[in-house]
Formats: C-alpha cells, structure tokens, sequence
C-alpha cells in the first residue's frame, strides 16, 4: 500500500484558518490531535508494559540485563525530544516534524511485533527460536525506531494543537489541554490493562507461546491509526512556519560566554558580575538576563536525576518483582505486568485530593509548604517506597528454596520401595531413606529440588517419576509427555494455575485421572508407586511431593509501595512542572522542558549502570541502597532549595525591556566606533603605502 502525503504551503494554512470548521466554539482539528494522542500513549503504554518480560522470557535475558536494556531504551526516549524540538523549530515545523517521526515509530513497533514471532525461525518446531540473533537484532532495531519517533514528537504535539486557537481563544486552550492530558492518561491506563492480557494469551504457527506478537500487534496497530488520524487533518490545521529554537540561542549564548571569559581569563581583565556577563559583547542584556534565571532553575535539577532512577524501575524490577507473587483475587487474575495500572489510577485520585484537601490543610496549620519543600517531600516518599520494596522482598525471598550455588552439588535420593534404605555419602553423616510409603514430604522436599529457580511466569513445573512395573503415557490438556519406562523419570513441563487435570494411561489403553491443584510458580514431583491400580480409587497411592513452594506472598502487598511512590510523583513531579513553568522566562519555558525531561533520562541512566555495575547478592539490599541513596540526594536538594531565592520572571524581563532600547543604541554606537576606527586605519595604511612608494 503507497501513502501519499501532501503538505500545503504553511502560510497559505495559516491564512484560511478563519474560515475553519468549528464544534461548540473549538476548532475541528483538535479533534484530530487529541484522538492521535491517545492512540500514540496507547501505543507506547502498551508496548512499554510487556516490554522487561519480553526480554526475560522470551529473549532469555536475566534480571539484571533486561533491566539494563529497559532502562536504556527509556533513557532515549528522553533524550531525543531535545532533537525533536531542534528539527520542529529549525527546520520541517510542527506538523511534519510530527509525521515523519510518526512513521518511523510505526515501523519500530511493526518490527517489534514481527521480532516477537517465534515461529519465524523456530525451524524444529519446539516453540524455542533457533536463531536468537536475528530476533534479538530485530527488537533492538524497533526499539532505537520507536525511542527516536516517541521522543521526537513528545515536544511537537501538545504545542501543535496550542497552535490550533486565535488569541481571544484562551478558555478553550486551556480546556484543551486539560482533555490533552486526560487523553494521555487514558491511553497509558487502557494500554496498560489490556496488552499485559494479550501477552497472557497463548498463540503460534506450530506451538503456542506467550503471545507477545499480538501485545505488540495491536499497539502497533494503534499508531498506524494515529497516523492516519493526524493527516487526515491536515486541510484543518494551523501551521506556523519555523522560527529557530530558542534552546540553540541559548546555548550558542552560553558557548560564547565561555569562549569570551577563557580568553579574557588574564588578571588585567576586570571580572563581571556573573560569568554569563561576558556574553554581553554580542547578545542582549535581556538575554542574557532570560539565561541566568534559567541556569538558576537548571542547577537545582541537578539531584532531581535520582528520583527519576527509582521510579521508573515500577515497568522492571518491580514488574519482575510481581512474577514470584501470587496473582489471584479470586474474580481476577492479575498478571505482574498489569501491576502497572495502579500508578494512572492513584493519580487521577491523589491529584485532586492532594490540590483540593492535603495542601489547603497544610496552609490552614500555617506551615509554609514552598514547592521546593513538597519536591523533597516527593523524593522521601519515594525512597519510602522502595524500603517498602526490599520489606516484600525478603518475605518473598523466604519462600524461594535455597539452591546450590555455582560451586556446589545438590544430590536427591528417591527410593520407590516399600522398605528403608541406608546412604552413606562422603564427608556427611550417614542416613536412611525410608520406604516409599514411610517417607515424609519434608525429606524429599530437600532432594528432589532438581530446577534452579522459580518456574517462569508464574507457571508450575511439573514431572512424573514411575515406579510403576510398566510403561506409562502422561498427558494434560493437549500436551503429551510420551511413554516413561519403569524407575524412569519425565521432563519438567509448564503448566498453568488452577485446577490441572493430569491423565495416565498403560500400553492396555486404561487410564487414570489425578487432579492437582496448583498455585503460582510452584514445582511438584508426582510419584506413581508399584503399588499403584488403575481403576476408580487408582489416585489414592500417586503421591505428589512439592520441590519448590508456590507464590505465597499476594500480589496486592505491592500497592503500599505503588501507593507511597505515587505520592511522591504527584507531591514531586507535578509540583516541580509547575515551579519550573513559573520560574522560567516568557520564550524560554520549553528550554526548562527540555532540561526536566533529560533529568528522567540520566535517572534512567543511573538504573542501568547500578543495575549492570552492581554487584549485591540480593534485591532487597538494591532496594535499600536505591532508598539511601535518594535519602542522601533529598539532603543535598533541600539544602539547595534552602538558599535559593525565587523569582518574578515577568517582573525581571520587564525591568531590562525598559534598557534594552539604550543597550542596543549603545551597541550600535560601538559598531559604529569600531568600523570608523578600521576606517581610519585603513586610510592611514594607504597613505603610508602611498609615501613609501614615492620614496
């Protein structure tokens, strides 16, 4: 299918924008952008919710790498709406800058769809990829697509649809961006809920797998259809040509600030002021002043990094945290990636509660609650949030099995008979094995624990062992385990939750059914005796001894951490969003922006170098040490926010409006001087060639 996409000219838009359909005195074209947007946070959400478990049980990566690749990918995605901004107001403006980018993000998610199909190279038909490789070069290459394409257009879309209303318009441009917003949360909390149920799903060609092709598949279908949305729109919109980026001027401005001070930086040179002053031979004072209370605002963001770390780890390791829990509320099951939506629900909650009770309490107590104070406050109650974490962790941790490690051996013992047998072992006391039917679950809980880890998923691993003086077939729902020989045991197999109806049968045709009931990620090994019969009562001498304890820790404990990390997003990141609008110049606001957005992105770095970097045995201790160190980080941002001195922006720029006609006269009177003066040396360069040539 070819699209063709036809862009008319920006001006010739902007003049038939009077004559625009409108809907109850709003412009149709918002239309087109809030539904585009929706769409595109569906998309992202969705893909973003599945996204550490695709690499954990699909590519096949441990917690530690998937974490490092999460986090990565998060990080671009916060890096490239700087360029983003560069290209919309440099160069394509708003509206191609928002097409283009989105055609690239379409392609990374149709190739992360296609990179999660096993069956493209899965040629023995075992439901494993043969050639990891190509998968997981795939994946990589639609994620670095769909980071450059959300990034880009995540500066462009909100200001492309401010751009759509006339200045008498200001009520309903500020009701748009309240349902532009609203938009955004209903996309990641729809996303959110539904994708993590699609990947649940089991789907394949020739065997059936975790179906993350369709978790994919439909975000992916959900940005084709905001692409097509947005241009549909496009006779409608209002499109204003480019008009450079302030974010370059200013640090053009800066670069020559620096450059002039290092080469004035001998002592027979008078110091400034402020070291941005020696920008002042080319750039204005207003300028200049615009710059300074930006670098004002830029030096606080600098701890704000580490809030960032810890909270965006609720889409890895607490994701992964939530697999060794239990997911049964008993009407529903919770899959550990839908853990997730806890965080949009909470907010659409706190806000308001926060805005309308908490603060106009706090102000009634006569406390002087500054913004500054409730971004500390926030990044406590975020660093609460995980020592909530490492508590759940370690209850978690006491159900897992000690296993050997990486220098040890782990022997079992399994004795099918009906009379004890003595083992001496070298180097341990000697012991007896009893009788198959003397025998206490607790001892062969001990040796029979053959997998090193919790089953993946939440799944069950399960395998039979017979004792049986003939050849048994085992078989539940449609999987076959085939014939197992006497005093031989299965393969462990996946089986899902609930009650799990297990069939054996002999050479003769007769069979029997054992029902066992099964939690999440457990692990059993089911003993069929000599003694066993088939027949009515043929389920009463099979014994079923657990390996590994099923998931006994439920998955709702983890809303005390979702709950006090919330708090600490709402009291942190909506308050710091409006500290830094009201603290930064008129042109100037997307320059803060851009900085607050690369704070989330260096958080996410930090996650991937600890993550990778560190070396802690266990997760609660990363927890803590994440806690600690946001704790120490608080320290040093209140101490920060203690010395600094809020400002009136309006007030400041209006101050040097008043001088800037004097300082560009004075300006223009230097230029003048400084080309009078080349004037006159020339002449009198000539008049000395002139002299010398008479001689």
């Amino acid at each position: 299918m070819t699209f063709y996409f036809i862009f008319a000219d920006e001006e010739r838009n902007t003049k038939k924008a009077k004559n625009r359909p409108s809907c109850l005195g709003y412009p149709v074209s918002i239309f087109f952008i809030v539904v585009n947007e929706f769409c595109e946070r569906f998309s992202y959400y969705g893909m973003k919710a599945v996204l550490v478990l695709y690499f954990k049980y699909f590519i096949g990566w441990d917690n530690d790498l998937s974490t490092t690749i999460y986090h990565t990918f998060v990080a671009l995605c916060y890096l490239t709406p700087i360029l983003g901004a560069i290209i919309a107001d440099s160069w394509l403006g708003k509206f191609k800058t928002i097409v283009y980018l989105s055609i690239v993000y379409t392609i990374g998610q149709v190739i992360m769809a296609i990179s999660a199909i096993h069956d493209i190279t899965d040629t023995n038909r075992d439901g494993t990829p043969d050639n990891m490789t190509f998968h997981t070069a795939m994946s990589m290459l639609g994620l670095i697509l769909i980071a450059l394409g959300t990034g880009g257009i995540k500066p462009c879309v909100a200001a492309f649809g401010g751009d759509q209303f006339e200045e008498h318009q200001e009520k309903q441009r500020s009701t748009f961006f309240s349902i532009f917003y609203l938009s955004i949360n209903a996309g990641s909390l729809l996303s959110t809920l539904i994708t993590p149920i699609l990947r649940a799903q089991e789907c394949g060609i020739y065997s059936k797998q975790s179906c993350f092709p369709l978790a994919f598949g439909v975000p992916a279908a959900l940005m084709v259809v905001a692409l097509i949305v947005f241009i549909a729109g496009h006779n409608m919109y209002i499109m204003e040509s480019p008009k450079g980026n302030i974010l370059l001027q200013v640090m053009k401005c800066i670069g020559f600030a620096i450059r002039n001070r290092f080469n004035h930086r001998s002592k027979q040179h008078p110091k400034r002021e402020h070291w941005m002053d020696w920008a002042e031979e080319k750039y204005d004072k207003l300028l200049i002043a615009q710059v300074k209370m930006v670098l004002k605002v830029l030096f606080l963001y600098i701890p704000l990094p580490m809030f960032w770390a810890l909270f965006d780890q609720q889409g890895s390791r607490w994701t992964l945290q939530a697999t060794t829990m239990d997911g049964n509320f008993g009407a529903f099951i919770i899959q550990p990636d839908q853990m997730q939506i806890v965080n949009p629900i909470l907010i659409v909650i706190m806000v308001p509660i926060m805005d309308s009770a908490v603060y106009p309490l706090i102000k009634k107590c006569g406390l002087n609650f500054t913004p500054l104070r409730r971004m500390t406050v926030g990044m406590l109650l975020a660093s609460l949030a995980f020592v909530a974490a490492a508590l759940l962790q370690i209850q978690i941790d006491r159900t897992v099995p000690n296993f050997p490690s990486s220098s040890q051996t782990q022997v079992k013992f399994l004795n099918l008979e009906n009379t004890p047998v003595p083992v001496v072992v070298e180097g341990q006391e000697p012991f007896v094995v009893p009788g198959f039917n003397e025998c206490s679950d607790e001892l062969f809980r001990l040796q029979l624990n053959d997998i090193t880890e919790k089953p993946n998923q939440g799944m069950n691993a399960i395998r039979f062992v017979n004792g049986f003086r003939s050849h048994l077939n085992f078989s539940v729902k449609s999987d076959h385990l085939g014939p197992i020989a006497p005093l031989q045991a299965s393969d462990y197999f996946s089986v899902t939750h609930g009650k799990a109806s297990f069939t054996i049968e002999n050479e003769e045709g007769q069979t029997c059914h054992y029902i066992l009931q099964l939690g999440f990620g457990s692990s059993y090994t089911v003993l069929i005796p000599n003694t066993f019969t088939f027949g009515e009562s043929c389920t009463e001498n099979i014994k079923a001894i657990q390996d590994i304890n099923p998931n006994d820790i439920h998955m709702a404990w983890q809303v005390i951490q979702y709950f006090l990390m919330t708090c600490g997003e709402v009291v942190f990141s909506v308050t710091g969003l409006d500290f830094s609008y009201s603290q930064a110049p008129s042109n100037m606001k997307s320059v803060l922006q851009a900085g607050w957005l690369l704070t989330v992105a260096v958080g996410n770095i930090i996650v991937l170098i600890v993550a990778e970097a560190g070396s802690l045995p266990e997760q609660w201790a990363e927890y803590v040490l994440f806690a600690c160190l946001l704790v120490a980080v608080s320290i040093i941002f209140a101490v920060m926010a203690y010395f600094y001195t809020y400002m009136d922006p309006a007030e400041i720029e209006a101050k040097f409006m008043e001088l800037e006609p004097d300082d560009k006269k004075r300006k223009e009177l230097e230029m003048m001087t400084k080309d009078n003066l080349a004037y006159v040396n020339n002449e009198t360069s000539n008049n000395t060639d002139v002299k010398q040539t008479k001689i």
